[in-house]
């Protein structure tokens, strides 16, 4: 099965478990570009439970569309766990979702160093509890292939770790 049907499969599934719950979901994208937000509204009938999506290609729209610290982007960068962790925070601060999925990485072809080579992304997923407090959930992926496929695999794992939030 392609990747491109194993995200439809995905968002079909999140679909069917955001309407069962009644749950709003946005999305807080860097390297993806908003591909995942994309993905979700092409499904017909997603505007019932997607709210948003925030496209923070730069630091500085982090910071002023999500709230990232300007400390957290200098002192571990955008592609970091502390980054994706706020641009959850910010999300869902700034939205009426209660699921968000955020992700921060380095597509390629160039732009990676040994510390952070190309296809390392950081994914972060966050439920709201109990008014704006957030359980946060955050993973780095060091994924292979061109800037599409590295693209396309953070989409999925991104729909994936919703699926299993949401299922929780």
């Amino acid at each position: 099965m392609s990747i491109e049907q194993k995200i439809v499969d995905s968002v079909s599934s999140l679909a069917q478990i955001m309407l069962d719950k009644q749950a709003l979901l946005a999305t807080a994208e860097s390297c993806t570009g908003g591909m995942m937000a994309q993905v979700v509204t092409d499904l017909p009938g997603s505007s019932v439970w997607f709210d948003r999506g925030f496209v923070t290609y730069s630091n500085a729209a982090k910071q002023q569309l999500l709230d990232v610290n300007a400390v957290t982007l200098a002192q571990s960068g955008a592609v970091s766990q502390a980054c994706v962790t706020e641009m959850v925070a910010g999300a869902l601060r700034f939205s009426d979702a209660d699921y968000v999925v955020a992700c921060s990485g380095i597509a390629g072809p160039g732009g990676g160093s040994p510390d952070k080579p190309v296809g390392t992304v950081w994914l972060a997923w966050g439920r709201r509890q109990g008014g704006k407090r957030a359980r946060i959930i955050t993973k780095v992926f060091h994924f292979e292939g061109n800037r599409q496929a590295v693209r396309q695999q953070t989409t999925l794992a991104g729909l994936k770790g919703l699926i299993g939030l949401v299922n929780n």
